[in-house]
């Protein structure tokens, strides 16, 4: 079995935000994944939806409109859905680009999912945006149906939801079984479908998950020895956009978090990573665990220390 164990975060810059788009995107993200298999590591890749999961709600209403007996399917089906076909478009990207290069290992992917607590503050306070843009008549039947929704100036309301955080990855004995077959494993996509567990009864949640943190939270349970967050950026930078853009080629725990409560990072953009890369760096005492930050067309290149920011405790 490979070395080094690494848990690969693929941003939305590795899909794209349509369907031609992504067939192009996962082209690009298999030969970057490939490279890191040839160089010997034992690679998990995770991914981000957001778009795509998007696209399948907004699609879904609009049917379940034009067919008013079927009703709208619910967020954990839809990012079920996410999960399914970017995994097979990624999958199969990567499995080309392996036997391209001569290389045989079997690629899967496996709908995961991710429980959460119902009582995470995060649930009374949404902020996700997702969906198709609605009238004000339609916002308010989305409310008395006990959804959240948010105006958007010029557009419109959209639904909005809540992130709350990963606490257990259900599939993980599956996801290490896999791995132990040395297959390459595409799992957690769009940080998994959040779960509240009933019983023995796995409830899908009106909710999305912070990928990121799904990405750090697998790899800590799978003793990773990097997490590896691929974004549109080579490194992360203070004063991003500015003048006085500064990036970073390392950061520790202490100095990222001391920037992260000095507002240095964007909601939504680089704050995610920068916390996912802090959780994980910091999550064993041995202080063997590293995260870099870096773009997709430089993976091969940070993990070998050569650019890239890297997180270390």
């Amino acid at each position: 079995m490979d070395n080094n164990r690494v848990v690969v975060a693929l941003g939305h810059s590795a899909l794209g935000k349509t369907f031609p788009e992504q067939k192009t995107a996962v082209k690009n993200a298999a030969a970057a994944i490939v490279d890191l298999i040839e160089a010997k590591y034992q690679v998990i890749i995770t991914h981000s939806n957001g778009p795509q999961v998007g696209m399948i709600h907004a699609a879904m209403t609009e049917y379940s409109r034009l067919e008013p007996e079927n009703t709208v399917a619910p967020m954990s089906v839809c990012s079920a859905m996410s999960q399914g076909y970017i995994g097979y478009d990624l999958q199969n990207a990567i499995r080309t680009e392996l036997l391209d290069r001569g290389i045989y290992k079997p690629v899967s992917t496996l709908i995961t999912q991710v429980r959460v607590d119902p009582f995470d503050a995060a649930f009374a306070q949404p902020h996700k945006r997702i969906g198709r843009y609605m009238s004000e008549e339609d916002a308010k039947a989305e409310e008395k149906k006990g959804n959240y929704v948010t105006e958007i100036q010029g557009k419109g309301f959209q639904r909005i939801l809540s992130a709350p955080r990963p606490i257990e990855i259900y599939e993980l004995d599956a996801i290490k079984a896999l791995m132990e077959a040395e297959q390459i494993v595409i799992a957690a996509g769009g940080g998994g479908i959040p779960v509240l567990q009933q019983g023995t009864r796995l409830k899908g949640a009106s909710a999305v998950i912070e990928k990121d943190l799904t990405s750090a939270c697998l790899a800590e349970q799978l003793d990773a020895d990097i997490l590896l967050l691929l974004t549109g950026v080579e490194k992360v930078a203070l004063n991003f956009g500015t003048a006085e853009e500064m990036p970073l080629d390392s950061m520790t725990v202490e100095e990222a978090t001391q920037y992260i409560e000095e507002k240095h990072f964007t909601k939504g953009a680089m704050l995610p990573k920068v916390e996912a890369a802090v959780s994980f760096a910091s999550s064993s005492d041995t202080k063997k665990r590293k995260s870099i930050i870096t773009s997709i067309d430089t993976a091969l290149a940070g993990i070998e220390g050569k650019t890239g920011t890297v997180i270390t405790c």
